[in-house]
């Protein structure tokens, strides 16, 4: 049937058939089988609205904040990063430039007389430069080429050393030996030989032709693939030939002049040995020339072998070069030996400063006071410090444009700021130096800054002109083109966001004495495959079959059938990511940020799905996305029918949300499709659909046919999800491999509040690193009142500071469960899922597996060898604990969790240092110091109450001592002895009392300042962590106001730091989740529980009859049948019954009893019945037929469109309904679960849950014996863990508090604050002077210091986190108005750069129904508004667009490309609508005319399957005739 009038395209060539897909059915059609559409027709009466609101989340209100200031930063970076780049390649060639000009052999300098005392100022005068000012420049040069170098072999070595290395093959060392050491002789004769006899603007123009070799190697790597490839020969010879012509020009151009020096002839070997350094950037593994593709194939293994090859060819390009420096430089010395006197080289040394003669003509005879003297010559000392300046000028600027080069491709502005200063160097260079020449040359007294005998090589008389004419600037122009063209690869970056060091530059360094060729030459030629847009699944609702329903974003066609297919694809490459969320007991505010979430998610796949199904784009950042929900517990025993189950209140909170939040989301109210019901062996499933065609699976559990709690819930989505839906797959395991890789599971919390961008960031880092298992976010608290307070604070220390360093010095060691991104390949290693399904079998497994399941799955990953990071910029948003005992139940469960994780790391150090390249012994030993200060850090806050006491109330430090050891004490009783409760209740009161002590002590802290001063270790520390607090806030602008929550954390410190931990230890027996506890008391208890409680009770009160001092006595087995209405009894030793009479049965007990028997009775029936052959009754089979029904595809479903007569009339007239948990369970009949469409699982995925459940996932056996003995085991545990932490503590209180006691024998002397006291005595005379130190006992100096130095390293790890985030930020920001290189661009080139934000516009529900001027929300005047009219609008409406590509293709295809431009809105019904949506006249002129496109590919298309129809059926028809013939 076709989609009704309202949902047509408009009439033109836009409203073919083959646009009336299945995208344009929406989502509130009818559903079960019939032909009618289900209108959602309004009543005159009940036309009233409720519009949605306007404010967003956290999460996106944060996020809007943010955007402005980012862009402007962005823009402020461009301009920094272009700007240091570029003079810090110019000032670098400059000095290369002036560092060679000194190696001239007799080189003449005219030096300005005013600059010396003893040189006349009327004279003119001309340095020499000596030999031992050629020596200190050669080694200058020297130890420019050889700092990069040294910095290769450091990071080889580190590489090497802390991380995994592989042996290359001999052929592969040996090729990369001789390049390197042709590189490295190539550029000494260039540095020794070549530039010093050249004048400068000549050498810097040389620099421009040394990228033959990568100019040949790039052409012969070419294939035919490549588009033009026959336009891009032309011009890599054409860029050849100009390459070529740098080896003899300036050979040719000296030849024959008189003062010609023979060097210039050393010029094709030094330019043509130097460009071996860039080979490897520019041969391919797929060339047709086979020395071309052997080297490729060297190419491919250097990546895991480069860095041991470098520990051996760094060292030897120094030695190589050393030995070139030599060989050359004794061409210039008198003597070799000169070159290996340092000590006159590197000191003061002579120069001799001559004057200059004037020539006169033959026939002049010259005045007297013009002859010159003849004792001209005078010696002046050289700066011995200008050489080394020099040279630490020239190491820094060249590592400052290698490093914001560098930084300018992770954050993608390559084109901007590093392609155009690289390229811009030697044009810049070579006009800054020819500006120079000629200012010395017009007065040698210019330049004041630089020694007299200091300058570059220039030629006399107006440089600019012999540039231009002399110097034969036009082949420099082509040299400088090629070189361009050579490098084209800069301009056009496609690594992603924040790519490591390998994968931007094929060195890790860079060669400082060719800064700028090195940087374009070196630069990774980013030539992979692009993913094509034909190879993505962008019909989600296509190719419904039943491999599609395991994975479907993997094509349909198996390999199995294809030999010669590709090992892998390129579209299986697309990122894909499951949300996994698992819920429990969330209430409405939670499940709506978490759904409202999810949906943005939606909205923005659809964005990039649908901008390259319309407007053939390739989005790097397309993802395919898919939600899972695991309700555990989901349901409960029904009220109308006791013998069976339906969902409980919060699974129909869920459904009652999901429209709520989409119409939050999108800003118009929309009907989201009733879920699909699937029975299911752990229960059921529901299915919706959203508006952006992802899908929400909520899988609903029963904890009698499945394991419960989160551990288990995540157990089974890493199966089905990884296991199922990717490993049962009939392709090959290549693509299993890269799908593996580039499949990640985002696991979410169910009150969890986040946006698509932090969802992207966290997949940057796993972009960036294939070796990264999980990445996680930072975690923001929502909720009200103190302890959220507290939180807020404690969250941004424990991410700004401890993840932080955890992610700078080794690995993070908990990605939060509720907001992380884990690899599907790195949890399917082994060891990693296989072992998280290990039963806890051990006391220690209950609170190092159950407690803190996160925290675990991570140890794991990092025992394996994968690495955990953290994203600053990734923010989440997570509802906190809001009420002290909560929150104490939740860190009840982390703390010992937490500790029992990094113990277990700790004490496998050896293999995980081994194992993991990102964990090295430092770490380790840092991770020691924190738990070290974790478990005495209740003694350290006692000892701190205890000085506090002392200083605030002025008192002994026995008395203090006895008023703190009192209350601890006593808690500590009280968590041995009573219930949970009272502990907590005694907490609280405790909590309460030290905060007021708190104030006091940061009272009596301020004195202890004033009196002993602020130099004082106390002091010291107290500042700096107040300090470092405040600078880290400051650091992270968007959270500062979590600092003013520090004074909440300063206040409870004593209740966290001291009673929280003593809580959690002596509670450690106790394994229960503790929070959202509340709600499940609301909870129905299941048949089970209640026989469960039934049973224990009898067993009870047997005990109690036995436990008497003569139980033995009752003899009467069946006394418990009789009772008395008068009975007496003495403490179990006599009973007195009166008047007896027999006791009462239950009816209830009966009941029970009858149904447990016919149960066994049916069940031995249906046994018979089965060995004999009988069938099922007929009765039975009918009444599962009456429920089946055939859907449009041939698939059996339920027709849940029966009668509506009362449930009674049909239990009355006929037997009850027999019910199958896999085809009618009662839960599906449920009407707060709506009138949504019934499915059935495919049968290997029923069979894959049965399988799971029996061998990893059945329910656990409660039995009483086995769970008496686990108690037992947590108490003995929790026993010895409690001796061990109070034994500890006691120590350190005991010795810290004694050596506090005798200060005054064992103490160290402070030496800051030292207080000097003068005595004078007048019956002497004598003035007596001492001095008063401040004494400190040695363990607590200790204990200081080790807290001060892992501040230290957290701050200085923060600082350098901090600027990593920024960049991640920067480079995740895009900049129209940068991305536009120029006003005449095309608006089609727009389009491709602006594709994803245009859908999102046009995808807009908002408006869809041309309700713009109907949306009273923004109308801010009363009385303008229409409400009467608007109402009887919203009446008359009949049906509302409910999916996103729907409402985008109204949009799209309703352009006219000649209403766009003529501004004719009545010839395109929506384009009013869409200049609403800020879009300029132009960009929909080009979206017209991609339109067009679409519309002519689509009639081709279905022209071309016409054309098949008719074949075949001519064909069937042939075939017919001859068989009849």
């Amino acid at each position: 049937m076709p989609p009704p009038m309202s949902m047509q395209m408009p009439l033109g060539e836009g409203s073919d058939v083959e646009f009336s897909d299945d995208e344009n059915i929406p989502l509130n059609q009818d559903l079960y089988g019939g032909s009618r559409r289900s209108v959602l027709e309004t009543k005159n009466w009940d036309v009233l609205r409720s519009l949605p609101p306007s404010t967003g989340s956290l999460s996106e209100d944060n996020q809007k904040f943010l955007d402005v200031t980012i862009k402007i930063l962005k823009v402020v970076t461009y301009l920094l990063t272009f700007g240091a780049v570029l003079v810090s390649g110019v000032i670098t060639k400059g000095l290369v430039l002036l560092m060679t000009s000194q190696l001239k052999k007799t080189k003449q300098v005219p030096v300005c007389s005013n600059r010396y005392n003893s040189l006349l100022k009327e004279k003119d005068y001309m340095a020499i430069i000596p030999e031992e000012e050629n020596v200190v420049w050669a080694w200058m040069i020297l130890f420019c080429f050889i700092v990069p170098e040294l910095g290769t072999w450091f990071r080889s070595t580190r590489m090497c050393v802390f991380k995994s290395w592989k042996a290359p093959f001999f052929g592969d060392f040996f090729f990369v030996w001789i390049f390197e050491t042709f590189h490295a002789v190539g550029t000494a004769l260039l540095m020794y030989v070549v530039l010093p006899d050249l004048d400068v603007i000549k050498g810097a123009m040389l620099t421009n032709c040394v990228a033959f070799i990568p100019g040949l190697f790039g052409l012969l790597s070419r294939t035919k693939k490549e588009s033009r490839v026959a336009l891009k020969v032309m011009i890599d010879l054409l860029a050849l030939a100009c390459q070529l012509t740098g080896f003899f020009v300036w050979p040719i151009v000296e030849y024959g002049k008189p003062n010609a020096s023979w060097t210039v002839w050393i010029i094709p070997f030094a330019i043509f040995l130097t460009s071996f350094g860039w080979w490897e950037n520019y041969v391919d593994r797929h060339s047709r020339v086979s020395i071309i593709k052997y080297f490729g194939g060297i190419k491919e293994r250097l990546w895991k072998t480069r860095y041991f090859c470098y520990i051996f060819i760094s060292l030897w390009k120094c030695l190589v070069f050393f030995g070139m420096m030599v060989i050359c430089m004794s061409m210039r010395l008198t003597e070799i030996n000169t070159i290996f006197e340092l000590g006159e080289a590197f000191g003061a040394h002579k120069i001799n400063f001559t004057e200059v003669r004037e020539t006169l003509a033959s026939n002049n005879v010259p005045d007297i006071d013009i002859v010159a003297p003849l004792n001209e010559n005078i010696s002046i000392d050289s700066q011995a410090g200008t050489p080394i300046y020099v040279f630490l000028i020239q190491v820094l600027t060249a590592w400052l444009c290698y490093i914001f080069g560098k930084f300018a491709c992770k954050i993608c502005i390559q084109g901007f700021s590093f392609a155009f200063p690289v390229n811009l160097t030697i044009p810049v260079s070579i006009s800054l130096l020819i500006t120079a020449c000629g200012l010395r040359f017009e007065n040698v007294c210019t330049f004041q800054y630089m020694p007299a005998y200091l300058f570059w090589e220039c030629k006399n008389g107006d440089i600019l002109h012999d540039f231009l004419n002399n110097d034969y600037a036009w082949v420099w122009l082509f040299w400088l083109l090629s070189q361009t063209w050579i490098a084209l690869h800069i301009w056009t970056p496609k690594c992603e966001r924040l790519a490591s060091t390998e994968k931007l530059f094929v060195s890790p360094m860079y060669n400082s004495l060719l800064i700028d060729q090195s940087l374009a030459l070196n630069r990774r030629r980013d030539d992979e495959g692009d993913v094509k847009t034909e190879e993505l699944n962008l019909n989600p609702d296509e190719h419904e079959n039943e491999v599609s329903q395991y994975y479907e974003t993997i094509s349909i066609h198996t390999d199995s059938s294809n030999t010669n297919a590709a090992k892998t694809k390129s579209s299986d490459h697309i990122i894909r990511i499951y949300a996994t969320c698992t819920m429990w007991h969330e209430n409405e505010e939670e499940m709506m940020e978490m759904l409202k979430s999810i949906l943005r998610m939606d909205e923005d796949q659809s964005a990039r799905r649908v901008a390259q199904k319309y407007l053939k784009i390739v989005d790097l950042d397309y993802y395919e996305f898919e939600t899972h929900i695991f309700f555990d517990d989901a349901f409960e025993i029904a009220d109308e029918n006791e013998d069976e189950n339906v969902v409980n209140q919060f699974v129909r909170l869920l459904v009652t949300l999901m429209d709520d939040a989409a119409t939050h989301v999108h800003q118009t109210n929309i009907h989201i499709r009733p879920p699909k019901k699937f029975p299911a062996p752990y229960g059921g499933r529901l299915v919706w659909t959203l508006p952006g065609k992802t899908k929400i699976v909520a899988h609903l559990k029963d904890k009698s046919k499945i394991r419960h709690k989160k551990r288990w819930s995540q157990v089974m989505y890493m199966y089905y999800l990884l296991g199922f839906k990717l490993m049962d797959q009939p392709i090959s395991v290549d693509r299993k491999e890269v799908i593996a890789e580039n499949t990640f599971l985002l696991t979410l919390d169910g009150d969890i509040d986040f946006t698509p961008n932090a969802v992207a960031l966290l997949v940057d880092l796993m972009k960036k690193n294939n070796n990264l298992g999980a990445a996680c976010g930072r975690i923001h608290p929502v909720g009200s009142g103190l302890m959220v307070w507290y939180q807020m604070f404690e969250y941004a220390i424990g991410h700004w500071l401890q993840k932080a360093t955890e992610h700078m010095i080794g690995c993070v060691l908990c990605s939060p469960g509720c907001f992380s991104l884990f690899r599907g390949k790195a949890l399917m290693d082994d060891n990693v899922m296989a072992k998280y399904t290990t039963k806890s079998s051990q006391a220690r497994h209950y609170v190092q597996y159950d407690q803190g399941e996160d925290r675990w799955l991570c140890t794991l990953l990092l025992q394996r060898g994968y690495r955990v990071e953290y994203s600053a910029a990734s923010d989440a948003y997570t509802h906190a604990p809001e009420g002290f005992s909560e929150f104490y139940n939740q860190r009840r469960r982390w703390v010992p969790s937490t500790m029992a994780n990094i113990m277990d790391l700790l004490q496998d150090y050896k293999r995980t240092v081994q194992v993991n390249d990102n964990i090295s012994l430092p770490y380790i030993f840092y991770q020691t110091m924190l738990m070290g200060g974790t478990i005495l850090g209740p003694a350290t806050i006692f000892l701190m109450l205890v000085g506090a006491f002392v200083a605030a109330f002025r008192i002994g430090n026995w008395v203090s001592f006895q008023y703190n050891i009192i209350p601890i004490f006593l808690f500590m009783v009280v968590c041995f002895t009573l219930n949970s409760n009272i502990q907590i209740t005694f907490a609280y009161i405790l909590s309460a009392g030290y905060a007021l002590v708190m104030c006091v002590v940061i009272v009596g802290m301020m004195l202890q300042f004033a009196t002993e001063g602020w130099n004082t270790p106390t002091a010291i520390f107290f500042l700096a962590t107040s300090g470092s607090f405040v600078i880290t806030g400051l650091a992270h602008p968007k959270e500062i106001t979590c600092l003013p929550c520090g004074l909440i954390y300063y206040l409870l410190v004593p209740s966290m730091y001291l009673l929280l931990v003593v809580y959690s230890c002596f509670n450690l027996n106790n394994v229960s989740w503790g929070t959202r506890e509340v709600a499940a008391k609301l909870k129905k208890k299941t048949r089970e529980e209640l026989e469960a409680e039934r049973k224990a009770a009898e067993e009870t009160k047997k005990m109690k009859k036995k436990e008497g001092f003569l139980g033995f006595l009752h003899r009467d087995a069946n006394s418990d049948e009789d009772e008395g209405s008068l009975e007496f009894s003495f403490a179990g030793l006599f009973k007195l019954m009166c008047c007896v009479h027999p006791k009462p049965n239950n009816e209830q007990q009966q009941l029970a009893s009858i149904a447990n028997s016919l149960d066994i009775l049916k069940k031995r029936f249906e046994n018979i019945e089965s060995h004999i052959g009988i069938q099922p009754s007929a009765r039975r089979r009918s009444t599962i037929h009456q429920r089946n029904s055939m859907r449009p595809d041939g698939t059996p479903s339920i027709n849940e469109d029966i009668n509506e007569f009362s449930d009674s009339e049909s239990e009355e007239s006929g037997p009850k309904e027999e019910r199958d948990d896999l085809v009618n369970p009662y839960w599906m009949e449920d009407k707060a679960l709506k009138r949504g469409e019934v499915d059935y699982m495919p049968g290997a995925e029923v069979q894959f849950f049965k399988d799971l459940i029996e061998k990893y996932l059945h329910p656990l056996d409660k039995n009483a014996a086995e769970q008496k003995k686990v108690t037992e085991e947590l108490k003995e545990l929790r026993n010895s863990a409690v001796f061990s932490f109070s034994m500890l503590n006691a120590i350190f209180v005991l010795i810290v508090f004694l050596l506090q006691l005798n200060k005054d024998t064992i103490h160290i002397d402070w030496p800051l604050g030292v207080k000097t006291n003068i005595t004078f005595i007048e019956e002497t005379s004598e003035v007596l002077i001492s001095q008063t130190y401040l004494q400190l006992e040695p363990i607590g100096l200790v204990f200081v210091f080790f807290f001060a130095l892992i501040l230290v390293i957290q701050f200085v790890a923060m600082l350098f986190h901090r600027f990593g985030t920024i960049s991640h930020i920067l480079a995740s920001t895009e900049l129209t108005c940068c991305n536009k290189k120029a006003e005449d661009a095309t608006e089609d080139a727009f389009i491709q750069r602006n594709a994803v934000d245009i859908v999102r516009q046009l995808q807009k529900l908002k408006g869809i129904e041309d309700d713009y001027d109907s949306d009273s929300a923004n109308d801010g005047q009363l009385g303008r508004r229409k409400t009467i009219h608007n109402l009887a609008r919203h009446a008359q409406k009949k049906q509302a667009i409910g999916t996103l590509d729907v409402a985008f293709k109204k949009r799209f295809f309703s352009i006219s490309a000649e209403a766009a431009e003529n501004g004719n809105e009545a010839e395109t019904p929506v384009l009013g609508n869409m200049r609403r949506l800020s879009m300029r006249r132009e960009t929909i002129k080009a979206l017209a005319e991609r339109r067009e496109t679409v519309v002519q590919e689509r009639r081709q298309s279905r022209m071309q399957t016409l054309g098949a129809k008719k074949v075949g059926h001519l064909f069937f028809f042939i075939e017919k005739y001859f068989f009849l013939s």
